[in-house]
């Protein structure tokens, strides 16, 4: 049985109420939420269940959709989501996270593909923009590697560690990602 949403390192599936511990342990990382969005405040273990139960009985609107990222040992290493889609335009953006341990092993490239692959091959998406922190240059770095485009930069967007930064831009076509080398 093949499944669109399995790599060889990784595979996408929806999250469970007895997730909540991993995205507990993320969320407890300062330096992995900065990168992402900001530092929240701690959450008790009774709230992060109860997020996870919540989350996991949503139902997908408008092609918006969260993900866990599991290596095929079955351990969370993280989480991809896909917001502000726009099926009339053809157009959406995304999030990825991966926790700090699970990084450089090729999760969130793989993750990435397979939500590129599903959108531009099934969904008839046409244009993915993604938005990354200018200080979050592993991300970038990623996101330039897989074959996105600058396209913009939006100055002074983001306050963390007591300054603010700017929001990178970056783009790809479906064209674009089925000329780019695998």
């Amino acid at each position: 049985m093949t499944n669109v949403f399995q790599g060889e390192r990784v595979r996408l599936r929806a999250l469970r109420p007895d997730d909540w511990p991993a995205f507990e342990a993320f969320d407890a990382d300062s330096e992995l939420t900065r990168s992402l969005y900001f530092i929240p405040f701690p959450r008790s273990p009774e709230r992060s269940r109860q997020w996870a139960a919540e989350q996991a009985m949503a139902e997908p609107k408008h092609d918006n959709f969260f993900w866990v990222i599991e290596n095929h040992e079955g351990k969370v290493v993280g989480s991809i989501s896909t917001h502000d889609c726009s099926s009339r335009n053809g157009t959406f953006d995304y999030g990825v996270c991966i926790g700090l341990d699970h990084r450089r092993q090729g999760y969130a490239s793989e993750a990435i593909r397979l939500i590129l692959r599903y959108f531009f091959g099934e969904l008839r998406y046409q244009k993915v923009t993604v938005r990354v922190y200018a200080f979050n240059e592993p991300s970038l770095r990623l996101h330039l590697k897989l074959g996105f485009q600058p396209e913009g930069r939006l100055r002074r967007m983001i306050f963390s560690r007591g300054e603010y930064h700017d929001v990178l831009l970056l783009g790809m076509t479906a064209d674009e990602f089925r000329a780019a080398p695998v």
